[in-house]
């Protein structure tokens, strides 16, 4: 990563329609030093939570079938214009949430600044539900098949824009759900043209030239790169605060082994960390985990 400014954004959102849980996150991350941990090795500015209209139910929105439409949409906003500004400045955003629709905002703020863009997508699900196919109505069910540009609803398109992300632009690595999507009789990314690796097929991996070979790869098509970590891509044994835990998983010395290799390309604008639920750790331990991961993959 060449040496920029980091500009923290916190977005305290639950696309389950709730004010705690994963919204909870950046509060805790701060109260766990994330702040001093990046100023370390770098010159950091804290931009606070984000302000956006707050979900005020947990039923799905009549139209759309997404819970909490209209925060969405709201949010996403926000996400796209602060994201967009601190890529103006020459900064780095560092996205913290909340949950992964966060991902829209900062895809729609990169392209409004750059034009088109590629992603790392590392996360333990694929994140592209169709909205009625989703069992939960939650955006996090979504987020991906959104900025794919595949059933999305108006509101949310017009937040995002057009065309945010290309197939062949998407290189997702450690989703560990696949099995449960064919249950469901739910179509995986894995059948499509964007450049897939599950959780098993990373673990015996050389993970570091692996993921070389991809950021290479990846970055050969597109100039610059946006990176989304959800913190599920990681076993419940290294992480069991999070609110849909399943089989499999990485280590932490895995995932930083993903996230520094991405990072140390040069490529990469910008990065969203989603999914902890600061509810689910009563000490706080994790929240302080992931502030030392972070201080390490962004040294």
């Amino acid at each position: 990563m060449t040496r920029r400014d980091i500009c923290l954004i916190g977005v305290p959102t639950n696309s389950a329609g709730k004010p705690n849980g994963v919204a909870g996150a950046p509060a805790a991350l701060r109260r766990a030093g994330i702040l001093k941990a990046l100023r370390k090795r770098n010159e950091v500015h804290d931009d606070g939570d984000l302000s956006f209209h707050r979900p005020t139910t947990s039923k799905r929105d009549a139209h759309s079938v997404v819970v909490g439409h209209g925060s969405l949409v709201s949010m996403i906003r926000s996400v796209r214009a602060s994201v967009s500004h601190a890529l103006q400045q020459n900064e780095f955003p560092v996205v913290i949430g909340g949950d992964c629709p966060i991902l829209l905002g900062c895809l729609a703020g990169s392209v409004q600044t750059f034009g088109p863009i590629g992603l790392f997508f590392v996360d333990g699900h694929e994140d592209a539900y169709l909205p009625h196919q989703s069992p939960t109505g939650e955006a996090a069910d979504m987020d991906l098949g959104f900025a794919l540009g595949v059933e999305v609803p108006p509101l949310i398109q017009k937040a995002i824009g057009d065309s945010l992300l290309s197939p062949n632009l998407v290189c997702m690595l450690g989703p560990s759900d696949k099995r449960i999507l064919q249950n469901a009789n739910v179509k995986s990314l894995a059948d499509r043209s964007i450049t897939y690796y599950d959780d098993v097929t990373l673990r015996r991996a050389d993970i570091a030239v692996l993921t070389r070979r991809l950021t290479r790869q990846l970055a050969s098509k597109v100039s610059r790169l946006w990176l989304h970590i959800d913190l599920d891509v990681l076993s419940t044994r290294s992480l069991p605060a999070v609110d849909y835990q399943q089989p499999g998983g990485l280590n932490w010395s895995q995932l930083e082994k993903v996230t520094k290799t991405i990072l140390t390309s040069g490529n990469v604008v910008g990065l969203n960390l989603t999914i902890y639920n600061p509810d689910l750790d009563p000490d706080k331990g994790f929240a302080s985990r992931i502030v030392r991961y972070m201080q390490n993959v962004l040294s």
